[in-house]
């Protein structure tokens, strides 16, 4: 392997490290001193943010170009970044699929635990007992729930690719837009028929 593919996967590596780090201490303290009503809600939105980010990733990778480069001829708005996307596929998928997958698996492990200990101080018990049991049942609660909406989310992304990929182009215009800078660049063609899978 060449030095380029290392330094990148070193890159990844040492992004998704800082990422975990900077967002898992305090999300887990919000959600170990919040009230239920905030916890609970914060974990649900770390899952969501895992699954939806799934959701691009495999939509991104089976996305074929031919319907983005007729939205992008008539000029509809994020088709271009869409066409971006798709060229970059590996890039854009190990993003959302590894990185900002991983980090919300983690996050929402950690998360779980901390409401846990939240739902125990609220129940004003926490025999040993009681703390392994609360504490294996909302973790595995939470693996099911991630297992179940990935699942969903990637029979979803597999059949509305193109809309799902148009959509986060919508979402990268935007950002662009915003911080005035293009993202990705321009990634090399696809073969024509190559869409990923």
């Amino acid at each position: 392997m060449s030095a380029r593919p290392w330094r990148r996967l070193l890159g990844v590596g040492l992004m998704t490290f800082l990422i975990a780090i900077f967002l898992t201490f305090p999300l887990q303290s919000v959600a170990a001193r919040s009230p239920l009503y905030i916890a609970i809600p914060l974990l649900v939105l770390v899952i969501l943010v895992g699954v939806l980010f799934d959701i691009v990733g495999v939509a991104v990778a089976v996305a074929e170009e031919s319907p983005l480069h007729a939205m992008a001829a008539k000029r509809l708005p994020g088709a271009r970044q869409a066409l971006r996307l798709t060229r970059n596929a590996d890039r854009v998928s190990n993003f959302c699929n590894d990185v900002v997958g991983d980090i919300a698996g983690t996050l929402s492990g950690a998360l779980g635990a901390a409401v846990a200990v939240n739902m125990l101080l609220a129940a004003g018990k926490g025999t040993p007992l009681l703390e392994m049991v609360t504490n294996t049942g909302l973790l595995a609660l939470v693996a099911a729930g991630t297992v179940v909406g990935k699942a969903l989310g990637k029979t979803y992304a597999m059949t509305r690719a193109v809309d799902v990929t148009l959509r986060a182009g919508q979402v990268l215009s935007w950002f662009e837009y915003v911080l005035h800078r293009e993202f990705l660049g321009n990634g090399p063609r696809r073969r024509r028929g190559e869409n990923g899978r």
